[in-house]
Order: C-alpha cells, then sequence, then structure tokens
C-alpha cells in the first residue's frame, strides 16, 4: 500500500520534473537512475531514500524541503477558500494546465509579464 508521504513527494518530484521541461529519461540519467524508477517515484510505488532524494532536488534545482511542502492534511483534502486564495483546487500543481499556465507566463519576458499579472487581477476583481 502506498504511503501518503509517498505519494506527495512523488507528485512534487513529477511537477517539478514537469515545470523544468525536463523528461524522466533526462531525470533518471542526471541522478543515475534508469527512467523506471523515476515512474515508480512519482507514483509513490517506491520509496525515495534521503540521499537519493537529495539528488533529485540537485538535479531539479530545488531544497529537498520543496518535496514536502503542502503536506498539511485539512489543505490537501480541501479546496482553498474565498479568503484564502479564491476557489482553486488546494493542489493547483496535480492540474496539468495551471502547470502549463506557469511555465508559459515566465516564459514571458519580465515587462510583459507584469503587464499581463495585471490584467489578471483586474479580470479577476471583475468576476
Amino acid at each position: 500500500m502506498k504511503h501518503p508521504v509517498d505519494v506527495h513527494v512523488g507528485k512534487r518530484i513529477r511537477h517539478r520534473r514537469w515545470m523544468v521541461g525536463m523528461t524522466q529519461q533526462q531525470l533518471a540519467e542526471k541522478v543515475g537512475i534508469k527512467f523506471q524508477q523515476i515512474q515508480k517515484y512519482e507514483t509513490g510505488m517506491n520509496r525515495v531514500s534521503a540521499s537519493r532524494l537529495w539528488d533529485i532536488a540537485e538535479s531539479l534545482s530545488v531544497p529537498v524541503a520543496f518535496f514536502f511542502e503542502g503536506m498539511e492534511p485539512s489543505v490537501s483534502d480541501h479546496m482553498v477558500t474565498q479568503s484564502e486564495g479564491g476557489n482553486v483546487p488546494a493542489d493547483i500543481l496535480a492540474d496539468k494546465e495551471a502547470l502549463e499556465l506557469v511555465r508559459s507566463y515566465y516564459a514571458i519576458p519580465e515587462n510583459q509579464r507584469r503587464r499581463l499579472f495585471e490584467l489578471a487581477r483586474v479580470l479577476s476583481d471583475a468576476a
């Protein structure tokens, strides 16, 4: 049976890998393992050892703590309320469309990105 922490860590590995545009094969090569092992980590089927998590964190340019962010069960099982930031899923990184939007957003030059951000803020206030 999968442990919830292993599943959470695996999701965070997958999300970060996807955010940086890296394939499972590329991550596996950087870490020195087979891509099938990355698949098992990402689904929570296999537990990631501390040293392997360290290597993955370095390969994905994040601190190890990144993989444990958002572990509060009260947040992960519910929607974020309007007062906490809108009616969005608590695990927004689980939404592939949201991840693609974030990646696209950061690909925009900074001055245009700021203008887009302000537009989005105005449109969300109007809704």
